[in-house]
C-alpha cells in the first residue's frame, strides 16, 4: 500500500485560533463583569457592514 506525501501546511487555522483564544483568555482574566463589556465594546469588529 502506498503512502501518501506529507503536505505541509502554509497556513495552520487551529493553530491561530488557540493562539488568538488563549492570548484573549490571558487579557480578560480577573475583570468584572463591567470590565469585561468595555474590553468587548473597544476590541469588537465592525459586523453591521
Amino acid at each position: 500500500m502506498k503512502s501518501k506525501p506529507k503536505v505541509e501546511k502554509g497556513f495552520d487555522t487551529v493553530k491561530v485560533f488557540r493562539e488568538i483564544k488563549d492570548r484573549i483568555s490571558e487579557e480578560i482574566r480577573g475583570m468584572t463583569f463591567e470590565q469585561l463589556n468595555e474590553y468587548l465594546d473597544k476590541n469588537k469588529t465592525n459586523q453591521d457592514k
